[in-house]
């Protein structure tokens, strides 16, 4: 019996067969190309981390690098890249926050911090939960450090609807000393301060960048990304500049599915574009199935997807009509 692989080059795509293989191996033909950075570019995107946690892509630049030397960047992994934020404009609700800190950030055994909400009002952030089996409440303001931390510094701390801040001091302790965060994922106490790192506090995929600003209201905290010292000076533009909502991958080599993308020119657009485009990388296939594509006339490849709550309809966009 026959087991390998076979590629078949159309264009830009390679399409890989495997017989008895768990993914393609990296051929010859890739070898150039792949040295490349797969370019990235993205406009209202509702990027899922799960089902409820969703950051809010106003707008980003940067590139797709390998997260091991041996392996090119394949959708199907979210360990196989890293995405390198050269600038951009990202938001995160309260509600999202708080499922990102309750989920992954301080999901681990013994957490010190459990059930954990969220919610702004007039500029400052308010954090409930309970501390040691302890409720608390916790308002603070938000500020940015040095180094692209997010900084919040306690104006007022409660622990069973009690002022506890004065006492804290009087006794000389703070939250530095009686909370151990060891165990946490992208956050550190200094004092009473919290210290979280935008881009350690997420799940895989692992994100690389600085945030240089933070804009706080109601109803997001959007973190604003500088660029980076070896960003580009002119990422290049998508092929469909008026698509309001989008996602652009051009240059070096991109795996997704069974197709391996040399010279990666790959434009996913949103069906819907009177809403921001929701897209969920777990379900990208999905997505994927339930829409179309075509070509263009450089072999590049422009796929429209519907959004991901879209998918409860069990529909497939019908392809647009030939003119």
């Amino acid at each position: 019996m026959w087991r390998g692989s076979l590629a078949v080059r159309l264009g830009t795509v390679w399409i890989a067969s495997t017989a008895g293989a768990a993914a393609a191996p990296v051929c010859a033909w890739g070898q150039h190309a792949a040295d490349g950075r797969v370019q990235a570019r993205m406009g209202h995107v509702d990027f899922h981390i799960d089902s409820s946690v969703v950051l809010r892509i106003h707008s980003l630049r940067g590139a797709l690098l390998r997260a091991a030397p041996e392996h090119l960047p394949y959708l199907d992994d979210k360990h196989s890249f890293i995405l390198a934020i050269d600038t951009a404009r990202i938001g995160i609700t309260p509600a999202s926050l708080s499922g990102l800190l309750n989920r992954y950030t301080f999901a681990y055994r013994g957490s010190p911090l459990r059930k954990l909400t969220v919610t702004v009002k007039e500029g400052h952030v308010e954090q409930r939960g309970l501390m040691k089996g302890i409720s608390f409440t916790m308002v603070a303001d938000l500020t940015i450090t040095p180094e692209g931390d997010l900084r919040l510094h306690p104006t007022s701390i409660k622990a069973v609807g009690i002022k506890v801040g004065g006492l804290m001091k009087f006794f000389g302790l703070n939250l530095e000393k009686m909370v151990n965060t060891s165990g946490a994922r992208g956050v550190r106490i200094e004092g009473n301060d919290f210290l979280l790192s935008p881009t350690g506090l997420l799940p895989p995929p692992k994100v690389q960048g600085r945030v240089v600003a933070v804009e706080v209201t109601d109803t997001e905290l959007v973190q604003v990304f500088g660029p980076r010292p070896e960003s580009e000076a002119h990422p290049r533009a998508p092929p469909e500049p008026k698509a309001p909502n989008y996602m652009f991958f051009r240059g070096g080599v991109l795996r997704f599915g069974k197709l391996t993308m040399t010279d990666t020119d790959l434009l996913i657009v949103d069906a819907e574009p009177k809403d921001r485009f929701d897209f969920f990388l777990d379900h990208y296939n999905e997505q994927l199935v339930a829409g179309y594509s075509r070509n263009t006339p450089d072999h590049g490849l422009i796929v429209t997807m519907p959004d991901y709550a879209a998918l409860k309809s069990d529909r497939r966009l019908p392809p647009p009509a030939v003119r």
